[in-house]
């Protein structure tokens, strides 16, 4: 753990950096945590606003967490074979054995799933889960495999990534507040 707060220490001096950059055609993106299978990166977009994704990926294929600056968390399952022309559809998330997670009315979106999580319990359980497991599970409403996903690495992750958002919500220039 010790190691991960001494690389937390820049880390969160680079998403802080990343609000200071000019504004850009293409999001910037700045890796502040790497483990396993796992990318932590802050991320400034061209409007000024700021992100944290906690990914896991493969040639072509990815999932990843979002949290953005205002507090939603958005999953995003992403790959090359898939061509969305827009919609939604229901899924099921599983991570190992345990019991799967239904995300009704996930956008579809080019070659992204795209699903907003709600604040809560519910919401901090299924990253708990994450934390925790070691495969994760992409299907179809009727129960049809789509993908899987290692979550090798996923503990130490989330905990950067539980860093990186307190650094876009916090307020550096007043500690107490």
């Amino acid at each position: 753990m010790k190691l991960v707060r001494r690389a937390w220490a820049g880390g969160m001096l680079a998403v802080m950096a990343l609000s200071a950059l000019p504004l850009r055609a293409e999001p910037y993106s700045e890796t502040l945590f790497s483990h396993k299978h796992w990318q932590v990166s802050g991320v400034a977009f061209d409007d000024g606003s700021l992100a944290c994704k906690a990914e896991v990926s493969a040639p072509g294929d990815s999932f990843a967490l979002w949290f953005f600056q205002n507090g939603m968390l958005r999953l995003q399952f992403y790959s090359t074979q898939w061509q969305f022309g827009g919609g939604t559809a229901d899924l099921k998330v599983q991570v190992d054995r345990r019991a799967p997670w239904t995300l009704n009315a996930a956008d579809l979106y080019e070659n992204s799933v795209l699903f907003d999580l709600p604040a809560g319990d519910q919401t901090t359980r299924f990253l708990v889960e994450i934390a925790q497991g070691s495969k994760l599970f992409l299907r179809s409403a009727t129960n049809e495999d789509v993908m899987w996903y290692s979550l090798a690495g996923s503990r130490a992750s989330m905990d950067a990534m539980i860093n990186c958002a307190d650094a876009l919500t916090s307020n550096p220039k007043n500690p107490f507040q």
